[in-house]
């Protein structure tokens, strides 16, 4: 994803060599007497990625059919302790994330296992408090409910953890947040909103998708005689979900790569790049010295696609077939903000989505819907 002109990004530099850690880390040592200003050792990087492993492999259990169900915080995260203000956090995290699973189960879809793994990749160190930059890799298994759903899902997403020393020299864990932008993982409990932006007069918009399951068929070519190489789009963005094309500039530091990745795939399934045109959103197009803003803006594209009719509108999003696209406005504020390509539909009718800006393969449409109840959807045909 990549806002629109209107919408400013957010980035962020490395300052500490990747650590990776698992679930299957070592002990704690013992805690040290306490210092004015704490160090940063190797055993403390170790801490604060056990937290942050234990942290969010706890939201994800949340979500797994049989899993607990008790929605209280543990009291510790990987043997650190969480603040009163993080465990009441996390209380609520749990709460929200049980509801979640809730709302899954009513639209046909449960996980039986999962996967999450944590690398540590950089820390800020200011006074008594450590900014811990993270990245989770997380594998949700899917339950076999109507029988045709892919294996598995995954996702990797980046967040913050703040730590602060106490007076004894050992740390707790006194918060969290996501960092980066897209549609909430499905492990994670709080919203996500960005700015709107001003549509011009000469483009078409697209409008709302409903999200009635199941809905009205709505057959696409995908072999012979396919408008499009549909299979290839789909081909592509499972090749890059998580291990990036080098051939194509990143914009996670500048509010995120969705629609370039979106763009990207359409192109290696046929769509045909447009530099010159007499209207502002009539180019699409990646060349060595820039990009278009209908390659990699959320609502430039919608426009582009729509007033050129590259896509049609699909007045159900459970219409989606390979190749098709959904995008989501969180807030509805008229302003879409990311861009998804539809790489699996199941024989029963379910897309699943895979994308940039929390790099996810296969997610179910279903989930998207669950973990995002109050966002409006805009489904397209390519």
């Amino acid at each position: 994803m990549r806002p629109s002109k209107t919408v400013a990004g957010t980035g962020r530099c490395a300052a500490l060599a990747a650590v990776s850690l698992s679930a299957t880390l070592l002990p704690l040592p013992a805690a040290h007497a306490a210092e004015p200003a704490p160090a940063l050792t190797a055993a403390t990087t170790d801490s604060f990625g056990r937290a942050a492993n234990a942290l969010l492999t706890n939201r994800t259990k949340a979500l797994v059919a049989g899993a607990p169900t008790a929605r209280k915080a543990p009291t510790t995260a990987g043997g650190l302790p969480l603040s009163a203000a993080e465990s009441t956090s996390e209380t609520a995290a749990l709460t929200s994330l049980h509801g979640t699973r809730s709302r899954l189960a009513s639209l046909g879809e449960a996980y039986t296992g999962s996967d999450t793994e944590v690398t540590v990749d950089s820390i800020r160190l200011q006074g008594r408090v450590a900014a811990v930059q993270v990245t989770e890799s997380t594998t949700l298994t899917y339950a076999r409910i109507r029988g045709d759903e892919p294996d598995t899902t995954a996702f990797v997403a980046h967040h913050e953890l703040t730590f602060a020393a106490r007076q004894d020299g050992t740390w707790q864990l006194t918060g969290e947040r996501l960092t980066g932008q897209g549609p909430r993982p499905v492990n994670a409990p709080l919203p996500v909103g960005l700015g709107a932006v001003v549509r011009p007069d000469d483009v078409i918009d697209a409008p709302r998708s409903a999200l009635t399951h199941p809905a009205p068929a709505k057959a696409k070519r995908l072999g012979s005689g396919a408008r499009y190489r549909y299979t290839a789009m789909a081909a592509y963005a499972e090749k890059y979900w998580k291990n990036y094309n080098t051939a194509y500039r990143q914009y996670n530091a500048d509010g995120g790569d969705c629609t370039n990745f979106l763009s990207q795939s359409l192109h290696a399934g046929g769509w045909k790049q447009v530099t010159h045109s007499t209207t502002d959103y009539g180019t699409w197009y990646s060349k060595k010295a820039a990009d278009s803003d209908t390659w990699i803006g959320v609502n430039e594209w919608s426009w582009f696609t729509q007033t050129t009719k590259r896509t049609t509108a699909l007045a159900y999003a459970y219409q989606m077939d390979v190749g098709d696209v959904l995008q989501i406005d969180f807030d509805k504020d008229g302003a879409k903000d990311h861009s998804m390509m539809t790489t699996y539909r199941s024989a029963s009718g379910m897309p699943y989505m895979t994308y940039h800006s929390y790099d996810t393969y296969r997610r179910s449409l279903s989930s998207v819907i669950a973990a995002n109840p109050n966002a409006a959807y805009y489904a397209y045909r390519s």
